[in-house]
């Protein structure tokens, strides 16, 4: 009997990964009927973290909160607290910033505008709470504001050269002088997923590479570079770091508040107990709705490629797309729900209809 891995991220905007997996799953069984399927919904800092631990871990409680979205209304959101036990006596919070502030959340870009202001609020709402330990999620990013709308719902403070407080967002951004974190709340432990290594500025950095995805233009990225450089200059950080360009520059903003950066993808592969799902596998699934020239740099398809590898196991690949600068010599075959489906639009209309097509594809594939 084929033993089958279903590890797929979400497809974001369109379906999550737990439906993803199911459906790659029906598609498989019309080809092969009697496989035994191992479902290992996967996320790696971006939308979908807190879903992947609530299917995770037994106890886990959706807590409600209404935080400022990045488009500049108040949005009804939730963050996860996970049980307590002897080292979290007040429980583990989990906040990702693609539900707070996150990109799919505007209906139009906002980059001068958009801001993490929101997701520093349900962090706030999480210590309110009393919880010993915050794990957060900082992939899906709507804004380049240096996580400075974040620092700022904790009590810290961004002046103007008049000593106001500077506008939100990368707008705000430009305008900074000096920073007054007197008032910022203590950190308890805070570990942050994420799923890239771009250092905050310069030519990898979060306004050149990620910049463009949230509408900056050439010439708004090279006076946000420099912005974000100012920005690290007054918080006393490394402008190199690995992680710390993730999420707009949020990456360096939660550094400076004492988190530590974790590879997403492994610390979600952890919790579910991937690795021990794959050993014995003939065959795992994973996926992601854009598979392109950056999901090989810490995403979920390559760090699940590099497990089957590890266990002898075949690595596929089903995305929603998959771009001419990508590498898929990862994956022993690969299916586009837009190849399968004839164009981007109708892939996008019926995401579980045609992760279907991709199971039955990659299942006669082997």
């Amino acid at each position: 009997m084929t033993r089958v891995v279903l590890a797929p991220d979400s497809f974001k905007g369109t379906i999550t990964a737990a439906d993803a997996a199911a459906a790659l799953a029906d598609g498989w069984a019309t080809v092969e009927p009697d496989a035994e399927f191992v479902h290992r919904p996967m996320a790696d800092g971006g939308e979908g973290t807190v879903a992947a631990f609530a299917a995770a871990v037994p106890g886990a409680q959706r807590m409600p909160v209404t935080v400022d979205g990045p488009a500049g209304a108040a949005i009804d959101t939730a963050w996860l607290l996970l049980p307590a036990d002897a080292e979290t006596p007040g429980g583990t919070a989990v906040v990702d910033l693609a539900s707070t502030s996150g990109i799919e959340l505007l209906d139009e870009l906002r980059p001068a505008d958009a801001d993490t202001t929101g997701f520093g609020q349900a962090i706030a709402a999480a210590l309110d709470h009393g919880v010993s330990r915050v794990i957060v999620g900082i992939g899906s990013s709507a804004s380049t504001d240096g996580g400075t709308g974040m620092l700022t719902a904790l009590g810290a403070r961004f002046l103007d050269a008049t000593g106001a407080p500077v506008a939100r967002g990368a707008r705000g951004l430009l305008d900074l002088a000096s920073v007054d974190l007197d008032g910022l709340r203590t950190a308890p432990e805070v570990r942050v997923l994420t799923d890239v290594t771009n250092p905050l500025v310069g030519p990898r950095g979060a306004a050149a590479v990620f910049g463009p995805q949230k509408g900056l233009l050439p010439d708004d990225i090279e006076r946000v570079d420099a912005a974000l450089a100012r920005l690290a200059d007054l918080l006393g950080l490394d402008s190199s770091l690995p992680g710390s360009g993730a999420a707009g520059g949020t990456g360096a903003a939660l550094v400076a508040w004492g988190a530590v950066l974790a590879p997403g993808a492994a610390e979600v592969a952890d919790l579910v107990g991937l690795e021990s799902a794959i050993r014995g596998a003939d065959a795992v699934v994973t996926g992601e709705g854009s598979y392109d020239g950056q999901s090989g740099d810490g995403k979920v398809p390559s760090f699940i490629a590099g497990l089957a590898a590890s266990a002898g196991a075949t690595a596929l690949l089903a995305a929603g797309r998959i771009t001419d600068d990508s590498d898929t010599t990862l994956f022993a075959a690969s299916a586009s729900l837009t190849a399968l489906a004839g164009s981007s639009a109708a892939a996008l209309a019926e995401p579980a209809r045609w992760l279907r097509e991709a199971g039955a594809l990659l299942a006669r594939s082997r």
